[in-house]
This record gives C-alpha cells, sequence and structure tokens, in this order.
C-alpha cells in the first residue's frame, strides 16, 4: 500500500531539518522530502513543496501549523 508523507490540513508540529531528499515515486512526478526532528523528540518525513526544499537546509527550523502549509521558521 503506497503511504503518502503529505502532512494533513489538521496536522500541527515544529522541529529542525535534519535531511531533505527527492524522488520520482511514480516515474512521472518530482516529489521533495524533509526528514525533521520534531520538538518532542519524534523524527518524521514529510512531503513539502519544491520553493520550500529549496529555500531550507539541514539544521534550519521549520513549522506547521494547523490550516497551513509547512513553513519555514
Amino acid at each position: 500500500m503506497f503511504r503518502t508523507h503529505k502532512p494533513g490540513p489538521d496536522d500541527a508540529w515544529e522541529g529542525t531539518v535534519e535531511d531533505k531528499s527527492r524522488g520520482m515515486l511514480d516515474g512521472a512526478n518530482m516529489y521533495h522530502f524533509a526528514k525533521v526532528r520534531c520538538t518532542d523528540g519524534r523524527s518524521i518525513k514529510v512531503r513539502i513543496d519544491r520553493r520550500l526544499w529549496k529555500s531550507i537546509a539541514v539544521g534550519d527550523r521549520i513549522v506547521k501549523e494547523s490550516g497551513s502549509d509547512p513553513a519555514k521558521a
């Protein structure tokens, strides 16, 4: 079963970027990911848009608030 890493509209978290990657999971579209170490200690891999992916680096903080897209903090 295919698992999406796209954050849901009601998800809320914040953390530090540990790694970033991209890939063509379906063979046609490029997807961008960030591995984030949340402030509560868990590690998540989330799909983000290309513009945010290009603007972040390892060590940057990103925040996802309920009802909005992830953003650089």
